[in-house]
């Protein structure tokens, strides 16, 4: 028997695995959403796309199953664009069903005709047109594997009018999920063990691709004494019960980070494609493994390159390698990681019961969250604060925006992971810019019945990007934000809210807000003069700041130079 083009696609991502699609239903979908309506497949009603989108995202990247979004021909389809590009760049393996105008009005610049191919290649593993009712199992089935096998977005546009189209059906075309394994040759891993085995100092420099490899890296680093440096996106899975680990690199990262890859003979980066240059140390020191060719000296040239997976890679050449007695490199970036994490707890200590510091914030939420919390944080200083002073210990799971660097992702992405993980505390860290981006889905959270934890800090401003105009030593212009009381905003959206403006406050309403059984805001009001510190503190920084203080004083705006002096150097 015949069965119509929407049907067959929501069979086919039912059978790929996915289990939630999100979006805003409307014309050109309206067959599509009736076909969800009677299958396995639940329906999230987003109000913004983006959101959605990210929602998407941000389960399909924890689970590592497939989430699909649908959005409408034109205007709807578009929105999602910003939160796809995001869901892309995580390699979230996110299916989007990208409606168009129906076929005998395509090329006539027919309202809210698009060209969605041109749009959504660039942004996705897989883009391709159901052109036939015949087409549209085959389309989807390739579309699932796609993003599951290659990791990243999907997208399958079907022109409204061919969802009602009907197929016999009758190929059997399915999903593969083959997992293969990817080791280099003999000869070049004894040519990298001979290179390990005659240097002084060897540093590991691990990604995001070396998530499965705990166990191998650290074994690794045992038997070469070396420090363990990692990305940021590989805190959640390289710094639990790590003895060897010394934090992060770049300009989120830390003092020892830095000095053990200055300090290092090799550099040996694991499933990394971190993209600041100015982090890698000379070429010829430099050795890199990864899955995929393309990346090595992609960011920064390299000694040597081989093509593998992380964790079955060292388990062939942990055999070769032979055990380091000096371990002075490795004590020096251990004990240079242990001032680093001293610093990190003395940072925003208060002396000022007026004055709540974010640091001070993130650190209470670390002590109070749970064991097997998941963490989202938009793009800014709340990601900074993620990073630096929650606690990785194996149990826990961290999302930002780190390769598309976008604001407003950390409570979408908390939608779908609630909706995913619906037993676990999901806690969403916030700017008060992001949040005033996409506020209108703070009411998915309570149709949907999503219990996420929203904690905004509340500077008055967008305070990252008042802090790179300081340092670049001009007058910080147009960051000001004249918010809502976030808590009463909540309350009047059906989700409870508290808003704490003392210090004393502040336990008690953390508290309250975590125990909260469904979606509940905490709006903390925290110090619009905190400086998010590198590293290492060059010159030139120093100087653009001073030149920002001499600017501010001639503009009459001495006071905020006193605030900033007081806020983080006076401690």
């Amino acid at each position: 028997m015949a069965t119509s083009v929407a049907d067959i696609i929501v069979d086919t991502l039912v059978t790929a695995g996915a289990k939630r699609c999100y979006g805003i239903v409307g014309d050109t979908i309206n067959h599509f959403t009736d076909a969800i309506r009677r299958s396995e497949l639940k329906w999230i009603h987003v109000r913004h796309e983006e959101a959605g989108a990210l929602a998407a995202g941000g389960e399909a990247l924890m689970t590592g199953e497939l989430a699909v979004c649908a959005g409408t021909c034109g205007p709807g389809s578009l929105h999602f664009v910003n939160g796809i590009f995001e869901s892309h760049r995580n390699g979230a393996p996110v299916v989007l069903i990208a409606s168009d105008v129906a076929r005998n009005e395509v090329g006539l610049n027919f309202p809210q005709e698009v060209d969605q191919k041109k749009i959504y290649e660039q942004c996705s593993v897989f883009c391709e047109y159901v052109s036939h009712p015949s087409q549209a199992r085959r389309i989807t089935a390739q579309a699932a594997s796609a993003a599951l096998n290659e990791g990243g977005v999907a997208v399958v546009i079907v022109n409204g009018d061919m969802f009602v189209e009907k197929d016999a059906d009758g190929m059997p075309w399915q999903v593969y999920r083959p997992n293969p394994v990817l080791r280099p040759a003999p000869d070049e891993l004894t040519a990298l063990a001979e290179k390990l085995n005659t240097a002084q100092n060897v540093t590991i420099y691990a990604g995001y691709g070396a998530r499965e490899a705990h166990a191998e890296i650290v074994e690794i680093a045992e038997k070469l004494k070396a420090p363990v440096v990692h990305t940021s996106r590989a805190k959640e899975f390289i710094e639990p019960a790590n003895p060897f680990n010394v934090g992060m690199t770049g300009i989120l990262g830390n003092k020892a980070g830095v000095e053990a890859i200055g300090s290092a003979d090799i550099m040996l980066c694991l499933g990394t494609d971190f993209a600041w240059t100015q982090y890698y140390p000379d070429g010829e020191k430099v050795i890199q493994i990864d899955r995929k060719a393309s990346h090595l000296g992609r960011r920064a040239p390299v000694g040597m390159g081989l093509v593998g997976d992380v964790a079955p890679t060292l388990r062939e050449l942990l055999p070769m390698v032979d055990i380091k007695d000096d371990d002075k490199h490795l004590q020096t970036a251990l004990q240079q990681w242990n001032d680093d994490t001293d610093n990190y707890v003395g940072s925003g200590e208060n002396k000022d019961p007026d004055l709540i510091h974010p640091q001070q914030v993130t650190r209470l939420v670390d002590k109070l969250a749970a064991d097997d919390a998941i963490f989202t944080a938009d793009g800014g200083s709340p990601m900074v604060w993620l990073l630096r002073h929650l606690t990785a210990n194996g149990k826990r799971k961290f999302l930002t925006s780190l390769l598309h660097g976008t604001m407003a992702n950390a409570y979408p992405q908390a939608m779908g992971i609630a909706a995913a993980f619906p037993d676990r505390q999901v806690i969403a860290l916030c700017g008060d810019g992001g949040m005033t981006m996409l506020m209108g889905d703070l009411l998915t959270l309570v149709q949907e019945k999503l219990p996420v934890k929203l904690l905004i800090f509340n500077n008055g401003s967008l305070g990252f990007v008042e802090m790179e105009q300081r340092v670049e030593g001009l007058l910080d212009s147009y960051t000001d934000l004249k918010n809502p009381d976030f808590a009463k905003l909540a309350e009047a959206c059906g989700l409870a809210g508290w808003r704490v403006e003392h210090e004393d406050e502040l336990e008690s309403a953390m508290q309250a807000w975590l125990m909260e059984d469904g979606p509940a805001l905490l709006d903390v009001k925290v110090n619009r003069m905190e400086l998010v510190m590198p590293p290492e503190i060059e010159a030139g920084q120093v100087a653009s700041t001073a030149l920002f203080g001499i600017k501010a004083v001639l503009d009459g705006r001495g006071k905020e130079v006193v605030s900033l002096l007081r806020d983080n150097f006076l401690k």
